[in-house]
């Protein structure tokens, strides 16, 4: 989960800018531009679609990465070069695949580099635009979640060989439960705002719940589980569906690299199982669609079969747990900080969101037998890696 204040802006019109004009000639692109947009409702780069004179040449997305949240592109985009290249080359093998429209095409700069440097120090970078119908901000039923759950399942298992060494880790400690547990205590204990006391009863429940939320770290540190490469942004909207309703590509890979199964699975349930808004204000709506949760279950654990060890697949439930208590801890931790990371709205916007994960994670508690239940079911004959 990834938003910020975005850099400030560059012009943009109806037909191509001599801004554009210039960026466009850096990359190697097919064809003369007409015209650049603002594309898409993300919230991290500055996103922008380019389309061509001619009709035979595609249109492309350009971005102007965000320095603030990434601090070393040149790596970023070496990961996202070797991932897309190795999707490619395995997607080429598969009957039936269609690599140009199933994983991104990354347009080099015209001197070799995934990227450009402007002469302001902005990072821009180029992807083939791929056509589709439209994202998946809501997961609107059953096959909806089964969709997203093979794809995002597929993902880990086509990347389940990746040669070379570990991907580089884009943001630090993005996942680690007890990094962000040390970023709460201390903001906690600074209270810079003196805002401890509105949110007394989020703090006690983030206290009392934290040794156990440790599970997959630990797992993870005591070699009882293997690291992978995942996406660790699974959000529904990170898809691509075709007109049939079928996911296509996974797109955002800003923050792959390596980590546990756990995060892909967990971060999904959470931002797509929930029957409410991420900020809803009538914490009665909040909660978990089971019938959403055994969508995507079914969908990521066929797409992973004979992949996971028995001792992954025995904690997947438990993933999305964590992971609406970590995003209800971040929520809390920016609020008490006087909401430096989390766009706001309005004030206590980041203190109602804490709120709605915490309302989710005792929903998932509630649910939790079944959860597991439906796991263990699903993995039938699962054979172990």
């Amino acid at each position: 989960m990834k938003n910020a204040m975005p850099e400030n802006k560059i012009t943009c019109r109806g037909s191509a800018d001599d801004d554009f004009a210039g960026l466009f000639s850096r990359f190697a692109l097919a064809g003369t531009l007409a015209s650049a947009q603002p594309y898409g409702s993300g919230h991290i780069h500055e996103t922008f679609l380019l389309k061509t004179s001619e009709r035979e040449c595609p249109g492309y997305i350009l971005q102007r990465v965000n320095q603030h949240i990434f601090k070393d592109i040149p790596r970023l985009m070496e990961n996202i070069v070797r991932v897309t290249d190795h999707l490619r080359r395995k997607l080429e093998a598969a009957p039936g695949a269609d690599p140009g429209l199933q994983v991104l095409t990354v347009v080099p700069a015209r001197i070799g580099l995934p990227f450009h440097l402007d002469e302001h120090g902005h990072y821009w970078r180029c992807y083939v635009f791929i056509e589709h119908r439209g994202q998946g901000d809501r997961v609107e039923s059953p096959r909806h979640a089964f969709e997203a759950g093979t794809l995002f399942g597929r993902f880990i298992s086509l990347l389940n060989d990746l040669p070379g060494p570990p991907l580089h880790e884009t943001i630090p400690g993005f996942h680690h439960v007890e990094f962000h547990l040390r970023k709460f205590s201390e903001v906690l204990q600074a209270d810079p705002l003196r805002r401890k006391a509105q949110a007394a009863n989020e703090i006690a429940a983030v206290q009392r719940r934290a040794g156990e939320m440790k599970r997959i770290l630990r797992l993870g540190q005591d070699g009882r589980i293997p690291r992978r490469v995942t996406h660790n942004d699974t959000k529904f909207s990170n898809l691509l569906f075709d007109g049939r309703g079928r996911a296509l590509c996974v797109i955002d890979l800003d923050t792959v690299m390596p980590g546990y199964v756990h995060y892909d699975f967990g971060d999904a349930v959470r931002s797509g199982c929930n029957r409410a808004r991420e900020d809803e204000p009538e914490l009665g709506r909040v909660g978990m669609d089971i019938d959403l949760f055994t969508g995507y279950a079914r969908g990521f654990l066929e797409a992973l079969r004979g992949c996971l060890s028995a001792e992954e697949i025995a904690h997947l439930a438990f993933s999305a747990k964590l992971f609406a208590y970590m995003v209800g801890l971040r929520f809390l931790s920016d609020y008490l900080a006087g909401d430096p990371y989390f766009k706001i709205k309005y004030p206590g916007h980041n203190l109602q969101r804490a709120r709605v994960q915490l309302r989710l994670l005792t929903d998932m508690e509630h649910q939790f037998s079944s959860m597991e239940d439906i796991v263990s079911r699903l993995a039938g004959e699962t054979a172990i890696c």
